[in-house]
C-alpha cells in the first residue's frame, strides 16, 4: 500500500522491519530442527563423516547451553550500540554458523558450527520482541509480535522439508541465505526511535519515528516518549549508580519480570515443549500403543502452523487478557480431561478405547497452544518492560524460560515412570492454574496501548500530555547549562 503521493505507507515499512526479523527467525527455527536432518544422514552407510552416539548427543544437546550463554551477550550491545547493530551481529553470526556447517568435513567442525549458530539464536531471544515492539504501532503490534512463534515454527518445518529431499550440506547452503537476506534488509532500517530517545538524540528519534509511523497519525506517542525520557534523565542526573541499585525495589522493574517468569512457564506447561520433544511417546501413552503416532504428529504439526498463521489476525481482534485466560482455561481443562481419560482406561473403568476422545482433546489443546499460549508471551514481552531496563529485564525473564524448559524435559521421563502420564498431565494442569492466577493479578491490558502508556501504568504515573509543556521540556533539556 502506498499513499496518494506514491510513498510507501508506514504500515508497509513496519512490515518490512518485521520481515527482516522474521526471516532471521526462520533461520533460527531451522537451527532447532536441523539435527533431525543431519543425524540420520551421518548414520547412513557411506557417510563421509563418522559420528558416534556420544557426538550425536552433543550435536543435539549443545543448543540449550548456547541459547543460555547467547542471551547474556545481546543486552549490553543493544543498550550501548543500538538495536540495529545488535541485529547486524546476530545475522552475521548465524550466517557464519551455517557457512561453516555447509563446508564441514568433520564432527568437530559441525559441533563448532552448532555452537556459533546456537549463540546467534540465544542472542536473538532478548532482542526479537524488543525490536518488533519498538518499531511497530500499537494497533498492529500484537499481530507483528505473533509472527515470532510462527516464523520459528516455519523454520523447523522448512528445514525438515528441505532436508528430506537433499543432503545436509546443501540444506545448510539454502538456509544460509536466510540470515544473509535479513542482514541486507537491516541496512535499510533506521535505528529504533525508543533507543535514540534513551540516548537523548531527539532529532534522529523524531526522524526515525516519522519514517516508521508517518508524520501525523501517532505524533502524541512521540511527544510522550521524549517527555518521559527527559523526565527520567532529569530525575536521575548525578545519581545513576544510586538509581541502578534501586531498580530492584521499583515495581515497574520487578512486576513485569515476575509476570514474564510465569508467562514463559505457561508456554512450557501447556505441553508445547514436551509434546515437541516426546511426541510419539506421549501420543501412544494417551491414545493407544498401536496408534500411528507419526501420522498424528504430522496432523498436529500442520494444525499448529495453520493456527499460528491465523493467530496473527486473531491477535488484532481480541484483548490480551481475554485470549490468555480463555485459551489457558481451555488448555488446562483439556490436560485434566486427558489425565482423567488415561486414568479411567488404566483403572479398567473403560471397557474399550474411545480414540476420538483423546484425539479431539489433543487437537483442541494444540489449538490453544498455537493461537495464544505460545505466541502471547512473546507479544507481551515486547510490551510490558519499561525502556530504561528493557534489555536486562527481558534477559532475566528469558533465563527463566531456559530453566523451565530444562526442568520439564529432564523430569518428564521420571514423572511418566513414577506417576504415569495421567499424573504428569495433572501436575502440569495444576502449574497452569497457578501461573494463570499470577497473570490475572499482574497482567495489564496492553492491546492498542503505547509502550509509554503501559509503562506509566506500572509506575502509577499520571502523565500531563500538554504539547506545549513537552516542547518546553525538550528545549530546556537541549540548552547548555
Amino acid at each position: 500500500m502506498t499513499d496518494r503521493k506514491g510513498r510507501v505507507t508506514p504500515f508497509l515499512k513496519q512490515c518490512f522491519v518485521t520481515s527482516a526479523v522474521g526471516i532471521n527467525l526462520i533461520g533460527h527455527g531451522s537451527i532447532t530442527g536441523y539435527p533431525a536432518v543431519l543425524l540420520p544422514q551421518l548414520s547412513q552407510p557411506g557417510s563421509n563423516i563418522i559420528s558416534s552416539d556420544t557426538t550425536n548427543s552433543w550435536i543435539a544437546s549443545v543448543l540449550p547451553i548456547t541459547l543460555f550463554i547467547g542471551s547474556f551477550i545481546t543486552p549490553p550491545i543493544m543498550d550501548r550500540f543500538g538495536r540495529k547493530i545488535a541485529h547486524f551481529l546476530i545475522s552475521a553470526t548465524s550466517a557464519i554458523g551455517w557457512f561453516m556447517t555447509s563446508l564441514a568435513s568433520s564432527v568437530e567442525v559441525i559441533l563448532i558450527a552448532r555452537i556459533i549458530s546456537g549463540l546467534s539464536f540465544g542472542m536473538m531471544l532478548p532482542l526479537r520482541s524488543v525490536l518488533i515492539g519498538e518499531y511497530t504501532s500499537p494497533k498492529n503490534r500484537g499481530s507483528f509480535l505473533t509472527t515470532i512463534s510462527l516464523t520459528v515454527g516455519l523454520g523447523i518445518f522448512f528445514v525438515h522439508l528441505i532436508g528430506s529431499l537433499i543432503s545436509w550440506h546443501k540444506t545448510a547452503v539454502i538456509v544460509l541465505f536466510l540470515p544473509l537476506t535479513s542482514l541486507l534488509m537491516t541496512f535499510f532500517i533506521p535505528e529504533s526511535p525508543s533507543y535514540l530517545a534513551s540516548k537523548g538524540n531527539y532529532e534522529k528519534c523524531e526522524q526515525a519515528f516519522r519514517w516508521l509511523r508517518g508524520d501525523e497519525e501517532e505524533e502524541e506517542e512521540l511527544k510522550t516518549m521524549i517527555e518521559a525520557r527527559i523526565e527520567f534523565d532529569s530525575n536521575t542526573k548525578g545519581q545513576k549508580k544510586i538509581y541502578i541499585l534501586g531498580n530492584i525495589r521499583k515495581r515497574e522493574f520487578y512486576k513485569p519480570i515476575i509476570l514474564m517468569l510465569h508467562m514463559y512457564a505457561i508456554t512450557h506447561l501447556c505441553g508445547a515443549t514436551v509434546i515437541a520433544t516426546f511426541s510419539t511417546t506421549i501420543i501412544k501413552l494417551i491414545m493407544n500403543p498401536d496408534v500411528n503416532a507419526d501420522v498424528w504428529m504430522v496432523v498436529l504439526d500442520t494444525e499448529r502452523i495453520i493456527i499460528n498463521a491465523l493467530a496473527i489476525f486473531i491477535m488484532k481482534k481480541f484483548k490480551r487478557r481475554t485470549m490468555l485466560f480463555t485459551t489457558g482455561s481451555i488448555c488446562t481443562l483439556c490436560m485434566s480431561a486427558l489425565s482423567g481419560y488415561v486414568y479411567a482406561k488404566s483403572s479398567g473403568l473403560l471397557t474399550h478405547d474411545i480414540l476420538w476422545i483423546p484425539g479431539a482433546l489433543m487437537i483442541l489443546q494444540f489449538f490453544t497452544i498455537a493461537v495464544a499460549l505460545v505466541p502471547l508471551p512473546s507479544v507481551i514481552a515486547g510490551e510490558v518492560f519499561p525502556l530504561q531496563f528493557r534489555s536486562i529485564a527481558g534477559t532475566i525473564s528469558l533465563i527463566s524460560t531456559s530453566g523451565t524448559m530444562f526442568l520439564l524435559l529432564k523430569t518428564f521421563p521420571f514423572l511418566v515412570g513414577s506417576i504415569r502420564i495421567s499424573g504428569t498431565y495433572s501436575l502440569y494442569a495444576a502449574g497452569m492454574v497457578y501461573c494463570l492466577v499470577v497473570a490475572w493479578i499482574m497482567l495489564p491490558e496492553t492491546k492498542d496501548r503505547t509502550l509509554q502508556d503501559i509503562e506509566d501504568e506500572y509506575t502509577g504515573r499520571v502523565r500531563n500530555k500538554n504539547v506545549e509543556e513537552t516542547e518546553t521540556l525538550k528545549t530546556n533539556a537541549t540548552e547548555p547549562n
